[in-house]
């Protein structure tokens, strides 16, 4: 017994050492750049994408068509208040989509695509009175402007031209050719705006180097423990698909129900759903991710994030690595005292890279196993992205123009678990990279798709420094 507790108590100290051996030895990985002065954004900036604001290029839904008042007005707007751009750039106008071509002195260099949309989602009348301003007024209020679109995403488009009309009023000329494309219903799924842009730029035989769209921000104060601010670009997106669930059964009155009635079936198939997720998964970019972010972090999390074989399954928790399952619309009924024939429930996927919609509809007849049950897909089935390269040049060249301008910075690739137009240029672009240098904070996040939306005056100008030095960079 003695000789045993002593070989179990070397076992636990050899575990101990090397635990502590993996984590000491996990250091800081530093990128080297020189220093730039940023450029001036001056304050008739703010001014330009306050105007911007003002108009409601709201997407409301598949089926409802774009505002053509609004849309046709703020491409007026636009190509009055960046005249460079708009007289010296290729534009063209599909649906309510704009697309500019800035051409290049080489044209053996593949181009780039800078992406944003030009919609916004509606507000909720009922929260109108929660606001610090105006959703639609750009108003400026301590230091921070307000209104659908200074998050999500006509504050990435004015930033662009912003970079792109100083650049031109510098003198500057693009070696690369660099295309910029705003679509109109990006947040509707992007179909008739980036997916008709794509498609005549195929048509063109265009293929990009890469592209860079929304998707990725600067997270301050959002991982525990991590004291620098966090720039995540983001090179993967997970697949998107909602599948209705229908049950149909004979009914009856309420006051003889059967033990397996209508709703309360379809309330146990939901149960059962949540109750049977898909499980935490690990991939390459994950890895890449950990082996960034353990360095910076507090010992006992740095600990955990340099011995993964051991603590994986709590950080792939935190992380969000696996498909994930929410139902998001419920219908059934017509009256309190009958029982119904039909009930129905949407639930929505975020589907984990390597994993597919496919998998997840077989997921869901095996898991909810009642044949009264259909199950049928109402949105596009997206599939996961491609996961690009964040060792190629298109990362390199962001990560390097973060770190000029935002020296204290981390910069990991990462995974979003939203979507973005990127998905419909996938057959024409190398990679795809999600980021622009928005920050966000626990204040602020809810403004997304929320109440309150909202972006600090000094973060604005900061996004435009981003775009005027990217260009810059591709020059080198």
């Amino acid at each position: 017994m003695k000789k045993l507790l002593k070989y179990l108590g070397i076992g636990i100290l050899a575990l101990v050492l090397f635990i502590l051996v993996k984590t000491f030895t996990l250091s800081q990985k530093t990128v080297e750049v020189a220093a730039v002065t940023p450029i001036e954004v001056t304050d008739e900036a703010l001014v330009r994408l306050q105007k911007a604001i003002q108009f409601k290029t709201i997407s409301y839904s598949y089926t409802s068509k774009p505002d053509s008042i609004e849309f046709t007005g703020l491409h007026n707007y636009l190509a009055s208040a960046f005249p460079l751009v708009d007289s010296l750039l290729e534009k063209k106008t599909i649906q309510y989509s704009l697309l500019y071509k800035w051409t290049g002195t080489d044209s053996s260099l593949k181009p780039i695509l800078l992406m944003s949309h030009l919609d916004v989602v509606p507000v909720d009348d009922g929260t109108l009175k929660d606001w610090e301003a105006p959703p639609f007024s750009g108003e400026i209020k301590n230091g921070n402007i307000y209104g659908r679109g200074t998050m999500d995403d006509k504050v990435s488009v004015l930033a662009i031209l912003e970079a792109v009309e100083t650049s031109l009023r510098n003198g500057v000329s693009p070696k690369r050719t660099i295309y910029l494309a705003f679509g109109h219903d990006e947040e509707i799924g992007g179909e008739q705006g980036a997916g008709s842009m794509a498609k005549y730029l195929q048509e063109q035989g265009v293929n990009f180097e890469y592209i860079i769209d929304e998707g990725g921000e600067i997270a301050e104060g959002m991982v525990p423990g991590l004291d620098k601010p966090l720039a995540i670009i983001n090179v993967a997106e997970k697949g998107y698909v909602s599948f209705e669930l229908t049950i149909t059964t004979p009914g009856g009155h309420s006051s003889m129900p059967a033990a397996d009635n209508t709703i309360g079936s379809l309330a146990s198939a939901i149960t059962k759903l949540e109750a049977n997720q898909f499980p935490y998964k690990t991939i390459p970019l994950i890895d890449k991710q950990i082996e960034i972010l353990g360095p910076h972090l507090p010992f006992v999390q740095k600990m955990a994030f340099a011995n993964t074989w051991l603590f994986g399954s709590i950080i792939q928790e935190a992380l969000n690595t696996r498909t994930s399952t929410a139902p998001t619309i419920i219908k059934g009924g017509v009256k309190d005292n009958v029982i119904p024939t039909s009930a129905s429930v949407v639930v929505n996927f975020r589907v984990m890279t390597g994993e597919t919609t496919e998998e997840v509809l077989q997921h869901i007849i095996k898991t909810v196993n009642d044949d009264r049950i259909t199950v049928k897909p109402v949105s596009n089935r997206n599939e996961p992205s491609p996961v690009s390269d964040y060792e190629a040049g298109g990362y390199k060249t962001i990560e390097k123009t973060v770190l000029q301008l935002m020296p204290n910075t981390i910069v990991t690739p990462g995974l979003v678990s939203g979507g973005t137009d990127t998905k419909h240029y996938e057959s024409i672009s190398e990679n795809a990279y999600r980021f622009f240098p928005i920050r966000i904070n626990e204040a602020n996040i809810t403004g997304f798709h929320g109440i309150n939306e909202h972006l600090a005056v000094s973060n604005y100008k900061e996004i435009v420094q981003f775009y005027y030095q990217l260009i810059q960079n591709l020059n080198e």
